[in-house]
């Protein structure tokens, strides 16, 4: 195993995976809120708007495990989307108890608006790492990504004690 595991017993912030990644991912967000509140959004707003510029008509559940959100979570979202005027939410004709997402033309017009801000953002984090850097990590994020969404469909597959 690698060097990070073998201090475990008392590890470090500044050696903790999670913790650096939730430092990271918070300071991501505060980034994201600058911009965003700018615009009158709300930070959630921007995950949801990012599924559906790439799955426009996806369900309700479809948007949450896009988003990694339970379903309450989202459809909170996406109520207050409705009422800003961003998304229609449509019964599912086939399946009555399904509810599709679609952006409003406001809300497909704001993926002009917000994704240069995601492009600075991006931008200003990568600022001094390499691009082999910025490649690695990426692709450690997605195999950790994966790793953990194993290991808590195997929790709950796993009899309480």
């Amino acid at each position: 195993m690698a060097e990070i595991h073998d201090t475990m017993a008392d590890l470090p912030a500044d050696r903790s995976l999670g913790f650096q990644v939730r430092r990271c991912h918070r300071a991501f967000d505060r980034a994201l809120n600058a911009y965003l509140s700018r615009e009158g959004l709300a930070s959630g707003f921007w995950y949801f708007l990012r599924a559906l510029w790439q799955e426009n008509g996806a369900t309700q559940k479809r948007l949450a495990q896009l988003n990694n959100v339970t379903e309450p979570t989202a459809v909170t979202m996406l109520r207050a989307m409705d009422r800003l005027g961003l998304i229609e939410r449509v019964r599912n004709a086939e399946d009555r108890r399904k509810m599709n997402v679609f952006l409003t033309p406001r809300g497909e017009a704001l993926k002009g608006e917000l994704m240069p801000y995601a492009h600075r953002i991006n931008a200003v984090a990568a600022e001094g790492v390499s691009q082999r850097d910025l490649e690695t990590c990426l692709r450690v994020l997605k195999k950790m990504s994966e790793n953990l969404a194993a290991e808590t469909a195997r929790l709950a597959d796993e009899p309480l004690r």
